[in-house]
């Protein structure tokens, strides 16, 4: 009987995946898909007494954790690598009861962050609508002719979670009169002039820019005055 080589142990019960087929040194039965190197020889699970626990696959970090913690018996799965040399890490051995108060604790686990994440959500929401009415707030103060309509949109356009617009930087965050001021202009720029058309017809970027300056300008003024108004063309 060949004799196999015995993996590296750092404390508790070990099993091995073996690559090869093998039979229990004790009972003979074969063969085996989990079994025990006692003095170099294999036993089945049966015959080193592990027979009744669950094998647990390698993956759920808090799984394999709970169901060690849970379970009075337990035992490390372990297969070697021949590409690397070593033996590598395959799961765990558990009491079948043991699991399933692990899954339990995991399951009530995951219903807590889910909760957590919808009240964070919720609070977040909360938030991005103070801040875009502060937003909309400081634009109605810098242009009180901008109707208040627009500067709610504007203030939602630019201030948008994970857009990376400028209501969002943080200089848009501390409401700096420049961060306002560039997310107005943007805004009038699209809506207000045809910009967007010179660029769809091919004009390079700043001269489309430039084109449509004039028209940006009359609009600031106007809303700077307190005049509202909505030029196109």
């Amino acid at each position: 009987m060949t004799r196999l080589a015995t993996p590296p142990h750092h404390g508790g019960l070990l099993v091995v995946q073996p690559l090869r087929h093998k039979r229990c040194a004790a009972c003979r039965r074969g063969p085996l898909s989990l079994l025990v190197l006692e003095d170099g020889a294999p036993r089945c699970l049966d015959c080193a007494d592990l027979g009744h626990l669950v094998f647990l696959p390698r993956g759920d970090t808090a799984l394999t954790r709970r169901s060690r913690e849970e379970s009075t018996l337990s035992a490390v799965v372990v297969r070697f690598n021949r590409r690397r040399s070593r033996y590598e890490r395959q799961g765990v051995l558990v009491e079948e009861a043991a699991l399933v108060r692990a899954e339990r604790r995991c399951l009530a686990d995951a219903e807590a962050r889910r909760r957590r994440r919808a009240r964070d959500a919720r609070l977040r929401a909360a938030r991005d609508v103070r801040f875009t009415e502060a937003f909309a707030a400081e634009i109605l103060r810098l242009f009180p002719g901008c109707p208040v309509d627009r500067a709610m949109a504007i203030a939602a356009h630019a201030s948008l979670r994970g857009s990376g617009r400028v209501g969002r930087s943080a200089a848009g965050r501390a409401l700096t009169e420049g961060a306002v001021i560039s997310a107005v202009v943007a805004a009038v720029r699209h809506v207000d002039t045809p910009y967007d058309q010179l660029l769809m017809g091919g004009v390079p970027r700043y001269e489309a820019r430039r084109r449509i300056a004039g028209t940006v300008e009359a609009v600031l003024r106007s809303w700077e005055a307190g005049v509202p108004v909505r030029l196109t063309g």
